[in-house]
C-alpha cells in the first residue's frame, strides 16, 4: 500500500491547481537550480515568471493584484518546493511580506506595492535580525528618525532571505529609543535607486545554497513618512507578533512536505541500489526504518492539515502555529538523516537530492523563532 499524501483540505479546483504548479516548478524552476546554487540566486526573471502564471501572492485579494485564493493556495506552492528542495524562490518570505501589507499597510501602501509584487516585478524582504539581535526583537539598534516629513534609516541587518534581489524591504526599526517594544516600527524601502541602501555579502551558508541570503545597510537612507507601515509609530513589535501564525505554519507545512519528498527519494533509491544479492529495501533494518518514516510523516500530516484548515478559517491561534513549527522541524531534521543514512556513502554527495534535503533542513529549527523560543511560546499559553 503507497503511503496516502493526500491533504484533507484540498478539492478538485485546488489539485488542478497543483498540477499547473508542479508543471512550473519542473519546466520553470528545476532546470536552473544547479546554476543558481553555484551563483547564490535565482535572478529576477524567474520571479517575473512566476507572476506571469499567478503563482505569487495568490492568497492575496484580486482588488489588490493577487490571486484571490487563500492559504491553501500557497501551501501547494510551498509544498512542491519543499518536496524538490528548491529554496532559491523564497516565496514564503515574499508572501509574509505582503501579508504585512495587506494586514496592515494603509490603502495607499496596498495600492503601491501588492500589485507589483503579485506581478513579480518587486521581490519582498523583511530586514529584522541583526549582528547582536536574532530572537530578542527588543534588541534592535537601527534607528528611524522623524525629520519633518522623512524618517532617516541608520543600521545593519543579517540573514536577510531575498536581500540581494529585494525591490522592496521592510525595515524593523526603532523610532523611540525610550519605549523599548513600543517604540518599535516597521519602514517600507524600495530600493532601486535608493541613496545610502547597501547590499553586503551574499552569506554563504551550509545549505539553502540558491537563496540570496545577505547583508543589508542603511547609512543615512530617507523615506517619506508615507513609508512607515500602518501610518502610525510603534506598531512594529504588534505587528510582527500577529503574523506570526502565517509565518510558521509556512514553516510546518514546508517541513512535513520535505519529509515526504525525502521518503519518495529513498523508497526509489533502496529499490534500485543491491547488497548482499538483493534490493536493500527488502533488508529488514531499511523495512523498519522507512515503516517509522512513513508514520511519521503520517501523523504530521494529520496535524499540519489542521493547522492549514485553521488558519484558512482564521481560527489558528500563536501557540499551536509554534507547534506546527516546532514538531515538524524536529522530525524533518531526523527523518532527513535516516533517510539520508539509507543512502550510505552516496548521501553525502551533493548531486544526490536527500544531501541538498539534509543541508537545507537545518535552520528550519533557527529562523521563523528558534525552537526554543517556541517552547517558551508553548509553555507560556499551557
Amino acid at each position: 500500500m503507497a503511503l496516502d499524501f493526500r491533504r484533507s483540505w484540498s478539492d478538485e479546483d485546488l489539485d488542478r491547481y497543483r498540477d499547473s504548479v508542479i508543471r512550473f516548478v519542473e519546466n520553470e524552476v528545476m532546470p536552473d537550480d544547479e546554476a543558481s546554487r553555484q551563483r547564490g540566486n535565482v535572478g529576477h526573471a524567474i520571479w517575473r515568471r512566476a507572476g506571469e502564471l499567478g503563482m505569487l501572492c495568490t492568497d492575496i485579494p484580486e482588488e489588490w493584484g493577487g490571486g484571490g485564493g487563500d492559504f491553501r493556495h500557497e501551501a501547494v506552492i510551498h509544498e512542491e518546493m519543499s518536496r524538490r528542495s528548491l529554496t532559491g524562490l523564497s516565496n514564503s518570505v515574499h508572501s509574509i511580506v505582503a501579508h504585512y501589507f495587506l494586514n496592515h499597510g494603509t490603502e495607499d501602501q496596498k495600492r503601491r506595492f501588492l500589485p507589483r509584487m503579485a506581478r513579480g516585478e518587486l521581490v519582498g524582504a523583511i530586514a529584522m535580525t541583526e549582528p547582536g539581535a536574532g530572537s530578542d526583537l527588543q534588541g534592535v539598534r537601527t534607528r528611524a528618525e522623524r525629520r519633518g516629513d522623512h524618517y532617516v534609516i541608520n543600521g545593519s541587518k543579517t540573514f536577510i532571505t531575498n536581500g540581494m534581489l529585494a525591490g522592496v524591504v521592510l525595515v524593523v526599526a526603532k523610532t523611540d529609543t525610550a519605549q523599548g517594544a513600543r517604540g518599535m516600527s516597521i519602514l517600507i524601502v524600495e530600493t532601486e535607486g535608493c541613496a545610502g541602501y547597501r547590499v553586503g555579502r551574499v552569506l554563504d551558508k551550509i545549505g539553502m545554497k540558491s537563496q540570496d541570503t545577505s547583508e543589508l545597510f542603511f547609512d543615512d537612507v530617507t523615506v517619506s513618512t508615507d513609508n512607515l507601515l500602518g501610518g502610525k509609530e510603534g506598531q512594529g513589535f504588534f505587528q510582527l507578533m500577529s503574523d506570526l501564525p502565517y509565518e510558521r505554519t509556512i514553516i510546518g507545512v514546508s517541513a512535513l512536505a520535505a519529509m515526504e519528498g525525502a521518503y519518495l527519494a529513498t523508497l526509489d533509491y533502496v529499490r534500485d541500489r543491491r547488497a548482499f544479492g538483493k534490493p536493500i529495501a527488502e533488508l529488514q533494518n531499511t523495512k523498519f526504518k522507512l515503516a517509522e518514516i512513513a508514520t511519521t510523516i503520517m501523523v504530521g500530516r494529520a496535524f499540519v492539515d489542521r493547522c492549514v484548515e485553521k488558519l484558512v478559517a482564521g481560527t489558528l491561534d500563536t501557540a499551536t502555529a509554534s507547534m506546527a513549527k516546532l514538531w515538524c522541524s524536529e522530525a524533518q531534521g531526523k527523518v532527513v538523516d535516516e533517510c539520508l543514512q539509507l543512502f550510505g556513502g552516496y548521501g553525502y554527495m551533493n548531486e544526490y537530492l536527500i544531501a541538498r534535503m539534509y543541508a537545507d533542513a537545518r535552520i528550519q529549527r533557527i529562523y521563523g523563532g528558534t525552537n526554543e523560543i517556541m517552547k517558551e511560546v508553548i509553555s507560556r499559553a499551557l
